[in-house]
């Protein structure tokens, strides 16, 4: 059997209210201006988190040519959505903050403020000295908008794509392990224990925390890994105690960060190790799955504290649609990068027509 390899984030899940409303946003602000996904169906693979059934939803894939993980935007249809009961705090468990690259933070932060976007801090520092600041788009999501220079397309744009998350967690050294091995975020960049300046802006920034900031000692492989390209996470543990889980009592889909999206090779290599470490596979559509114009193999694991870690091996993508031009990557390396990926360059929507 081949190893697992995984290739980067593909993407960061966000449950909206208003698909529509929520992509322009994204579109204008961050940049999210390729359609790899757009598709209106019934989600039935998610029993475990749906109440049972399957649930009617609209879900759609944007990227950011420059480079950097995607947003998946998940609307559900057809019931009512349930929003945490009392706001998101520092120590809660769950994804709590997304991250966005911007080649240019000093430029990004006058240009958001000077449209009036809801900006929380100043240009801070994180502990190991990277130039970031936090936001909240109109969905109360937060954002931590970070100093990063990765392009894949050298585009004049503000921000690139996600960066990573931050995650609440109960037990530091039972997640690390998951992280560390599983994920292969190997790389302890920062592992300090106190109350930190640039949480402050934060709900619960007051508190002591023990955060940890990982990333991969690998460099990035696979076919799509060029566009997704570097990442980290943050991981955050309250020394008060833990606070609430971000999805309990409400359905996978509602309103927040649904889950982490990782793209990866050799799915069977990776259910392999998933449950070696205790993590099964707890929802798996099987090898042929279609969304959209898109194909590929979709699982999810949770993490220990319920977390949810999707998986995705890709098999199709539209590259440029309307010339009939799709990549398919069943047979390609599992590890080299795609030259043929700047071609989605011209895979971009034109805002009007997102609808």
């Amino acid at each position: 059997m081949k190893g697992k390899v995984i290739c980067g984030i593909q993407q960061v899940g966000i449950g909206v209210s208003d698909f529509v409303e929520a992509w322009k946003w994204y579109y204008d602000q961050f940049g999210f201006e390729v359609k790899i996904v757009d598709d209106e169906g019934v989600a039935e693979r998610m029993l475990p988190y749906t109440g049972g059934k399957p649930q009617p939803r609209r879900s759609g894939i944007a990227i950011n040519i420059r480079g950097g993980g995607g947003f998946e935007i998940w609307q559900p249809k057809g019931r009512e959505l349930n929003y945490l009961k009392e706001p998101l705090r520092l120590g809660d468990l769950g994804i709590l903050i997304a991250k966005v690259k911007t080649p240019n933070i000093e430029h990004v932060y006058n240009t958001f403020i000077n449209r009036g976007l809801d900006i929380i801090s100043e240009i801070v520092f994180t502990p190991t000295g990277q130039k970031h600041f936090y936001m909240k788009d109109p969905y109360g999501n937060l954002f931590d908008i970070e100093d990063d220079r990765y392009v894949f397309i050298d585009e004049d744009k503000l921000t690139g794509g996600a960066n990573g998350v931050t995650i609440g967690v109960s037990d530091m050294e039972r997640s690390l392990p998951f992280y560390m091995k599983l994920l292969e975020y190997d790389k302890v960049v920062c592992d300090e224990t106190r109350v930190f300046e640039d949480f402050h802006c934060l709900p619960g920034g007051d508190r002591q925390v023990r955060r940890v900031i990982l990333e991969r000692s690998k460099p990035i492989e696979g076919p799509l890994s060029a566009i997704m390209g570097t990442s980290h996470l943050e991981l955050v543990q309250s020394m008060e105690g833990a606070g609430k889980k971000l999805y309990e009592g409400r359905y996978w889909g509602d309103p927040g960060y649904i889950h982490l999206c990782f793209d990866v090779r050799n799915m069977e290599a990776v259910k392999a190790e998933t449950e070696a470490m205790g993590h099964p596979f707890v929802c798996d559509s099987g090898a042929d799955f279609g969304m959209g114009e898109a194909n590929g193999h979709f699982t999810y694991i949770e993490d220990p504290d319920g977390t949810l870690i999707e998986f995705v091996e890709t098999f199709r993508i539209p590259i440029i649609k309307k010339l009939g031009l799709y990549l398919n990557l069943a047979k390609k390396d599992d590890h080299k990068q795609l030259g043929i990926l700047k071609l989605l360059r011209f895979a971009k929507v034109k805002r009007d027509n997102i609808k």
